[in-house]
């Protein structure tokens, strides 16, 4: 029989906190990151329902920013096929990944989930080819660098939410930041992520190289197939088997020196063939003039430009606008811009 009304909010927050912390307390790897307390630049009261982790999910997941990856390129420029990889797809896979490898480990699901969730909203149109054009214009023009990683940053810290970012907890914010580049991510959660994301798009990517038939079964390096699998499957499980092992015993999150070659050998073909190939050089000229004709167009143009977020300069405002574009609606824009004619066709 029901007895007194339902606890006040106050006291379910209490409660669910209580009960998450006892739960990690017994559970969560001591070199884990615990969900409580949580660190924000703007501090706001926590959710009777969700870990400050579990709401920087659901921001990131409701984020423009997340709906806009479905219509963005992971390698090849508006491939025909309902089966190729784009943005989302490796954001989720990477995810799965992740949150299997924190699982086994004892880490912090929801951390790890979050970070791999939000790690590549900043990437630009058309994949690697439209970061490092982006990034060739930004040092032509204004001195600057491009990097996709600090674009995330800046897409959670200030873009959404017009203008007042998500204010999500510092561990996010740290692992989306240093999923690349010299700096590793400060929690375990946040390296996994980097790791993973690896182990994601060059076996997803191989997958889509092979469908598109750019290369072929034979071509792939023998001895690293061999022991890493014959399968996109296989390898993932491989990958991951391998991390959660090794990373228990060092302390860190890494890989063994036989598999770790593997993976990098693996990639190395990727980059060769695939990245860097033939096919890839042939959309490189394209990407090329599309992004560059919309860059220096809005630097001539720039009250075409969207009013962007609050202290931003033209630059920043034109570098934001081109970056948060989708594959499809920068191809739009600069069809309409270099070809106003037929674009009304």
């Amino acid at each position: 029989m029901s007895t007194a009304p339902s606890q006040s909010s106050a006291t379910l927050a209490l409660s669910f906190e209580e009960r998450v912390r006892s739960w990690e307390g017994e559970y969560l790897w001591e070199r884990g990151m615990p969900s409580y307390p949580a660190i924000r630049r703007e501090p706001e009261p926590d959710s009777p329902m969700r870990t400050p982790f579990q709401r920087d999910r659901d921001r990131i997941v409701h984020s423009k920013a997340f709906r806009r990856l479905k219509h963005k390129t992971q390698v090849f420029i508006a491939p025909e096929g309902d089966h190729y990889q784009t943005r989302l797809t490796h954001t989720l896979e990477t995810c799965g990944i992740a949150r299997t490898v924190a699982r086994a480990l004892g880490l912090n699901e929801d951390l790890a989930e979050a970070v791999g969730l939000g790690h590549d909203l900043g990437h630009p149109p058309f994949g690697h080819i439209g970061e490092e054009t982006l990034d060739e214009a930004l040092r032509e023009r204004a001195g600057r660098s491009f990097r996709h990683n600090r674009q995330s940053l800046r897409v959670v810290d200030v873009l959404e939410r017009d203008g007042r970012g998500l204010n999500l907890t510092e561990a996010v914010r740290d692992g989306i930041l240093n999923h690349t580049g010299s700096e590793q991510p400060v929690s375990l959660e946040g390296r996994v992520v980097r790791l993973v994301d690896r182990v994601a798009y060059i076996n997803h990517d191989l997958d889509d190289a092979l469908r598109a038939g750019i290369i072929e079964l034979d071509d792939l390096p023998a001895a690293e197939i061999e022991l890493l699998g014959s399968t996109g499957a296989k390898r993932i499980d491989t990958l991951a088997r391998d991390i959660v092992e090794e990373s228990r015993k060092a302390g860190d999150i890494v890989q063994s020196e036989e598999i770790g070659e593997a993976m990098l050998l693996l990639r190395k073909f990727m980059f060769e063939r695939v990245y860097l190939g033939a096919e890839a050089r042939s959309e490189h000229e394209r990407v090329q003039r599309t992004l560059r004709g919309l860059f220096d167009h809005y630097t001539e143009h720039p009250e075409e430009v969207p009013e962007g977020a609050v202290g931003a300069d033209e630059i920043q405002r034109i570098t934001d606008y081109i970056a948060g574009m989708t594959d499809r609606f920068c191809i739009a824009t600069f069809k309409r811009l270099a070809l106003p004619e037929e674009s009304r066709l």
